[in-house]
């Protein structure tokens, strides 16, 4: 019977006119449903986006079951599409080429965006506390797709937010429809197509800056081990032992179990297992710029990593010394704060959300392949990673030749700029920041001199971290318990503490990060040792001279717009 009932209903589904579908559709991006007749289907939404590296989130289970919708109510002509939805395909930039073919066949679109998401941590506009309406982390949103009448040119679109508490949403929807809700009319336009507010009122000032892309000739997403809890440690001594019991010769199975690994589609450990015993492995444990201030070891050699997610060939230029300038193109947050400085190979959450957010690394300097040798000793060249015509453009303007530093040290003080990040928070959201260089050489020169105390603070190499401003206080064992911030003391557990730390200091952030707090969270249960109590001193100096040194920069900041150089 229920097979004759399956059969009865895919016979309407496929015959039958269906003028209205209702739903709330499962959210899950490693999708289940593979028919080939909705993999061809989600083609219409992946065509606009094919240079894009990753478009995995377009086949997330909510996107293919809001394009069945969207092909019903095209082959009907008309209808109603109804759902409850995760709310990111709203703004994802990986999402563009989706809302422009919605847009393209339903004459009305209504979005009440439902917010929610305590994955980024949403609050209200007023700061007070934003609920999800369901048990569950995803932001969430309500779409109404209206088709009645053939379509020209694109469909209108209306939006409203929903912040709150999780009662006070649930009584507004009882209480409210579609003729009661006070919409926005949006006015989305190419490329993006968003269906948020978005304020883009200051793009013509913001095109005439030049991209980080095009003022560094080669750059990439950091690296995805997709197996930190093996290849990433504290220490070195951490690392050595987990790889002596990789390349032992204890059975594949209990390796698998005893270190927690599991083949995937482009690693295998019999493979990886075969080919690490045939090299020295210990040469190639390297630090690692896992977290904001968070330098720890990696195993960082290509057969440990799944293929694709390994960024060798940029990352061998920070096998020796290199600065390199971290970034995101997308952010997830509200605010700009995904900037910092990295002489390590480096880990792609340095500076973003973890599966929110993806960091880039823009080397300095490139090393050649080709290595050249004189008196028997190996000498590297090394080649400057800044763009030709950016000298061109900057040597022209001040009659002299910057060097590769003091282009780096500029555009790093540019970044740190609260003006600047929140005046441009809108383009800074959905792709790489541009820069606005300054025609005047002194504040060009001025302002680099503050890039370079914020890289050598970031670096912690700072002469600045002497004597630190936190102190260390307390007996006890030094074990990481409950971190609490009180009365500008963070407390480590019930008797020890780090004292003289200012509340500005303790919510600082950068990229996803409150840089005070992760960097303990991640150490909880370990007991900080000397070395790691100086550490931690030297972070909340270096967060404190951040803030003072940020607000320097916006002193003369409104300075560098008055005349910029256009390419």
């Amino acid at each position: 019977s229920l097979s004759e009932e399956s059969h009865s209903a895919n016979k309407i589904k496929n015959e039958i006119p269906i003028l209205v579908i209702l739903g709330n559709p499962p959210y899950s991006v490693n999708s289940a449903n593979k028919s080939e007749f909705i993999e061809n289907e989600m083609q219409v939404y992946k065509k606009d986006v094919r240079d894009e590296k990753n478009i995995q989130p377009l086949s997330d289970d909510y996107i293919k079951f809001i394009r069945f919708a969207h092909w019903k109510i095209e082959q009907a002509g008309q209808g109603i599409v109804g759902m409850i939805t995760n709310n990111s395909y709203l703004s994802g930039l990986i999402h563009r080429g989706m809302r422009k073919k919605l847009l393209e066949t339903f004459n009305e679109i209504y979005i009440l965006n439902l917010h929610g998401s305590s994955r980024l941590k949403e609050t209200s506009p007023d700061g007070s506390k934003d609920e999800n309406v369901f048990d569950i982390m995803q932001g969430v949103s309500i779409l109404l797709f209206i088709k009645n009448k053939k379509q020209k040119g694109l469909g209108k679109i209306f939006y409203q937010n929903l912040y709150g508490l999780r009662k006070n949403k649930y009584n507004y929807l009882n209480k409210n429809n579609l003729n009661t809700t006070e919409w926005i009319e949006l006015k989305p336009f190419n490329p993006y197509y968003f269906f948020v507010e978005k304020d883009f009122s200051l793009q013509a000032d913001y095109d005439k800056f030049i991209s980080v892309t095009k003022i560094f000739n080669k750059f990439s997403s950091a690296v995805k081990t997709h197996r930190d809890h093996f290849l990433v440690a504290f220490t070195e001594e951490e690392i050595k032992q987990r790889m002596l019991t990789f390349t032992s010769n204890l059975p594949n199975e209990l390796i698998k179990q005893g270190l927690n690994l599991k083949n995937t589609r482009d690693w295998k450990l019999k493979i990886a297992r075969e080919s690490i015993r045939k090299i020295d492995w210990k040469k190639h444990i390297r630090l690692y710029s896992y977290r904001a201030f968070d330098i720890r070891y990696i195993c960082y050699l290509p057969n440990l990593i799944d293929r694709g997610c390994d960024r060798w060939a940029l990352m061998q230029n920070f096998f020796r010394k290199n600065l390199g300038l971290m970034t995101t193109r997308q952010l997830s947050s509200e605010n700009f704060c995904h900037i910092l400085i990295s002489n390590n190979i480096s880990d792609m959450c340095f500076v973003s959300n973890r599966g929110k957010e993806t960091g880039y690394l823009f080397p300095l300097y490139i090393y050649p392949e080709i290595n050249i040798f004189n008196n028997n000793h190996k000498v590297i060249e090394k080649e400057t990673n800044i763009n030709p015509k950016i000298y061109n453009l900057l040597s022209k303007n001040y009659k002299t030749e910057p060097t590769p530093e003091e282009i780096f040290y500029y555009i790093y003080a540019i970044l740190y700029s609260n003006i600047y990040r929140e005046k441009y928070v809108e383009f800074l959201k959905i792709d790489f920041p541009k820069i606005p260089f300054t025609k005047d050489y002194e504040l060009f020169i001025n302002i680099g001199q503050y890039g370079e105390r914020l890289s050598n603070l970031h670096l912690l190499e700072s002469l600045e971290l002497n004597p630190p401003i936190a102190k260390f206080q307390g007996e006890g064992n030094n074990e990481i318990e409950k971190i609490k911030y009180e009365n500008e003391k963070i407390y480590i557990n019930k008797t020890q503490y780090f004292e003289n730390i200012k509340k500005d200091v303790w919510e600082y952030k950068i990229g996803g990060y409150q840089v005070s707090h992760k960097w303990l969270k991640d150490r909880k249960k370990r007991k900080l040792n000397a070395k790691d109590i100086r550490h931690y001193c030297k972070i909340i100096t270096a967060l404190q001279k951040t803030i003072e040194i940020q607000e320097e920069i916006d002193n003369i900041y409104i300075e560098i717009e008055k005349d910029i150089i256009i390419s």
